[in-house]
């Protein structure tokens, strides 16, 4: 490599910069960005806490979010190494990435993701991994093109109870499981939690100048601006996100998959009843249900009325539930059960470290791409049969529809010009 004249090279060169005394120099760092300050900063924050990792830009429309996220990464750095970026597109070509944390809202997801596989990153994908199964799909297919590796932010795979409630069903402990219940929190508890009154909303979110609108929406179809959805609020409109159906999926739903063995397969037929908010502009579902029978026959019911968690039903009155804390089972010795690794159980403690060692050595992560897709598609499945209202006959081979053109209309997105999948 050239120098160019003049440089002038310090006489004493750090320890830090040699990747002495326990620090690593950085040029083998893995340098690391983020699309989407939400969900997206608790990412770069686990990021940023590893010596072997360099945080160097943040993208975000919103310039008052996207320029305290860089603060508060500098901060953290001692210094002012991190750049911020409003367009995905400049950072990808300027910000020297080795790898990106996808975390928009969800109608951003397959476009970004895709352009981050075509140039070479690593990607680290918030769940859901897509807003529809085809762009599922479609981001599967370029991160396999590219050979990219692959995070799901589905953390709870990587966690000790969970980890535990799988390796005890999957190994026998309850016998032969046949039905999962999947409990997901009801959308509305959702709006009281996190939406507030418009003008308290108004109040602390960046006003429409603060950032280009038009970009926001992107692919989605347009809509009169409202700052309550341009940040975490988006999730209840369904030309953004998928409710609490959607967001839940890539957890709960997720580990019903993982216990299951159903990770790279999915059900056959999914029925399903909901309702939907009324409350302009909210308007995905408040209250479902929806029932998946597999090829095998069992069957995984994921509702809001269920109570959250994963819930496993094995032979006679067995039982393990696990949630977020918790670990219980129908008899307590059932949790200190010693089962055998005849179906051995991925074990990873720290989810970022996970991805972080992945891009480091190319092995495959906890959560791939395909496992996310797969568990994600569940959720669209389930909404599309609440929606219809009709009994959704699916081809997990082929990822299709049977004999309903109108359902299968709803396994792609119909994308605002000139943005294409």
């Amino acid at each position: 490599m050239a120098v160019a004249a003049g440089v002038v090279f310090p006489s004493i060169i750090p320890a830090r910069a040699l990747g002495r005394d326990g620090n690593v120099s950085p040029s083998n760092r893995i340098t690391v960005g983020t699309v989407g300050t939400g969900q997206g900063m608790d990412s770069i924050r686990r990021f940023a806490s590893y010596s072997d990792v360099q945080v160097v830009a943040i993208c975000d429309l919103h310039k008052g979010r996207r320029e305290g996220a860089v603060k508060d990464v500098n901060n953290r750095y001692k210094n002012n190494s991190v750049k911020g970026y409003a367009d995905f597109r400049e950072m990808f070509a300027k910000a020297g990435l080795d790898a990106v944390v996808v975390a928009p809202p969800d109608h951003w997801h397959a476009i970004i993701a895709i352009a981050a596989a075509r140039a070479g990153l690593d990607i680290y994908g918030e769940k859901p991994v897509a807003h529809t199964i085809a762009e599922g799909r479609a981001i599967a297919n370029a991160v396999k093109q590219h050979a990219r590796i692959w995070q799901t932010g589905s953390w709870q795979r990587s966690t000790s109870n969970f980890y535990q409630a799988v390796n005890l069903v999957r190994n026998g402990a309850i016998g032969k499981v046949s039905r999962v219940h999947v409990g997901t929190l009801a959308t509305q508890n959702g709006f009281s939690r996190s939406l507030g009154s418009k003008k308290n909303a108004n109040d602390r979110l960046p006003s429409k100048v603060d950032f280009d609108y038009d970009f926001w929406l992107g692919p989605a179809r347009e809509m009169e601006y409202d700052s309550r959805f341009t940040v975490y609020s988006w999730r209840w409109i369904l030309n953004f996100g998928g409710g609490n159906l959607m967001d839940w999926v890539g957890h709960h739903v997720d580990i019903a998959h993982w216990g299951m063995g159903y990770d790279e397969t999915g059900p056959v037929k999914v029925v399903g009843t909901g309702e939907y908010s009324t409350k302009a502009p909210w308007d995905a579902e408040v209250k479902y249900k929806y029932e998946c029978t597999y090829a095998d026959g069992n069957v995984i019911s994921v509702g809001s009325s269920h109570a959250s968690g994963t819930k496993f039903f094995g032979e006679g009155d067995k039982w393990i539930y696990v949630d977020r804390g918790r670990l219980t089972a129908s008899e307590p010795s059932i949790l200190s059960t010693r089962v055998g690794a005849d179906v051995p159980v991925y074990n990873s403690r720290d989810h970022w470290r996970n991805f972080i060692d992945g891009v480091k050595t190319r092995k495959e992560t906890i959560t791939p791409i395909e496992i996310g897709h797969r568990s994600a598609s569940i959720g669209h499945l389930g909404h599309i049969a609440v929606q219809t209202g009709r009994t959704i006959n699916w081809d997990p081979a082929t990822e299709t529809i049977k004999d309903d053109p109108g359902a299968s209309a709803l396994l792609s997105p119909n994308y605002r010009s000139p943005w294409v999948l």
